[in-house]
Parts: structure tokens; sequence; C-alpha cells
């Protein structure tokens, strides 16, 4: 499976590195006091949740940065449908490797994998429809590649990956700023004074609001915020395709199959991601 954009050599290197610097620290002791340095051992990753498989790419960059030396045999890729009892992959090399990245590893893919399933058991919700589901922002600090790398190859889309590469002037930023029409029109000429080209995304949280975002004619999603789905279903008739509009808010899988009903193109959800439960898995020496 192809790596989305914000996937580079230099994230993945920072991020292995720091979490690494965070768990090993002076030395993983614990091995290096049981096991002898020159010993070559295997083992393999097994799957004990049926699952959509996420983190085996992931998994191969830290292994090969702890050391280049280990060989791994894929058996099973991202995106895969995994049952109980399935072997992921299989690593051969030094036992101290194998072991000090052991934790680590699992850690990332046992994440991710739930995540994975979890965007893809949402997306499943809205087959024939024309609604797309979104992430949010809502990520665990320094793991948000991560865990938006596992919405993507769980078959969700990804929304901005960060404060920088889109505009979303939420309800806050509108209040503090005077209204909408303020917001959006600040927004516009900070915009063209930076020469910077970026979708606005304006948050509504009633129809009146709706309204004074289509009046802007300078966005290009409105947000409609805990609406309730006879609120979404008026805002989409309302704002006619003009621009897209965006579910948001208190968004659980249970509910995206009614708010896609309505015709909105897209629906956000940080449950996507915050309420993704880990599945199980374990590195075995075999």
């Amino acid at each position: 499976m192809n790596r989305p954009s914000y996937v580079t050599d230099d994230r993945l290197r920072h991020f292995i590195s720091e979490a690494i610097r965070e768990d090993v620290g002076d030395g993983d002791h614990s091995t290096m006091a049981s096991v002898p340095a020159n010993m070559i051992r295997r083992a393999h990753l097994i799957i004990k949740d049926d699952c959509i498989l996420a983190g085996v790419d992931l998994a191969l960059e830290i292994f090969r940065y702890s050391d280049k030396d280990l060989k791994i045999d894929v058996l099973k890729k991202d995106g895969e449908f995994v049952k109980k009892g399935d072997i992921a992959f299989e690593v051969v090399g030094s036992a101290r490797s194998i072991l000090t990245m052991e934790r680590f590893v699992l850690n990332c893919m046992q994440r991710m994998s739930g995540i994975a399933t979890y965007a893809h058991d949402t997306v499943k919700l809205v087959e024939g429809t024309t609604t797309k589901i979104l992430d949010t922002r809502k990520t665990t600090p320094n793991f948000r590649m991560c865990e938006k790398w596992a919405v993507y190859i769980g078959g969700a889309q990804n929304h901005r990956f960060g404060l920088y590469d889109m505009i979303m002037l939420k309800d806050n930023h509108n209040d503090y700023a005077g209204g909408i029409t303020a917001s959006v029109t600040s927004t516009v000429k900070y915009l063209k004074e930076k020469g910077k080209e970026m979708m606005i995304d304006v948050e509504t949280r009633n129809l009146e609001e709706v309204k004074e975002a289509l009046a802007t004619n300078a966005v290009d999603i409105i947000m409609l915020d805990n609406m309730s789905l006879d609120e979404m279903a008026e805002a989409v008739k309302l704002i006619g395709g003009k621009v897209k509009t965006e579910a948001s808010g208190g968004i659980t899988k249970e509910a995206v199959k009614a708010i896609a009903a309505v015709g909105v193109d897209y629906i956000s959800s940080g449950a996507i991601i915050y309420a993704a439960p880990v599945k199980d898995m374990s590195l075995k020496a075999f």
C-alpha cells in the first residue's frame, strides 16, 4: 500500500529515534544482562484479534532503523483483513535487537490496527452514499502521523494534518473575531497578504450562521456542528451544493448512516481515532 504524503522519511526517522530514546534510554539492560550479544534468533508476530492490519510498514522501518541486519519476511500487508492466529511477519537476526524493539513495534501496530479497523467499519456504514468519512486533529501528541496513517489504511480520509495546511474557523475563532463575517473577511485579507492559497472551512452552530457563512462567498466548506438531523437536512438544502458540507460534533460510528442520508459531503469524527480499541498481538520467539 502506498504511503500518504505526510509519511516522509524525515518524519519517520524523527518519530522512531525519539521513541527509542524514550524507551531505551542508556540501554535495554534486561536484554543485555540476559541474552548473549552474538545470539541469532527468530520471532513472528501473531494476530490475536480479527482486524484490519496496520503498522507493518512502520514495523519494518523500526526494525531496520534499530538493526539493518535484521531480516523480515512479510506475510500479511497493511490494509489486509487478518484473523486470530494469522502470522503477520517473521523477523530473523540479533536476539537483542528483536527484544529491544518488541514493545515499540507492538504498541504501534496494536494501536494502528485498532484505528484502521474502526475506520474501515465506519466507512462500510456509509457505502452507497456520496459521503466521505474524515478524521480530525484529536490525536495523541507526537503520534499523529501514525494515527492518521492508520485511518488512511482503513479506507477513511484524512482531514487537515495540522494547523498549517488548511484554514478552519471554529466557534471560538468566530466569537473572538466578532462573528463569522468578520472572521472570514479577516482570513481572506490575511491569505492575500501572505500569498497563501488555503481552503477555508467555517464552523456553524445554527441555520442563521449557515446563511452568514454562505453570504461571504469566500468559504469552501461549511461545517454543521452538533446539529440535529433535521437542522442538517435544512442546512444542506439551504447551501444547495454551492460549497461542501461537513457534519461534525459528537459523531459516533452508530450515527454516521443516518447523517450520511441527510446528504452531507463529509462526516468528520474524532472518535475514529480516540474511540478505536487496540487490537491484541504478540511477538513470539519460535
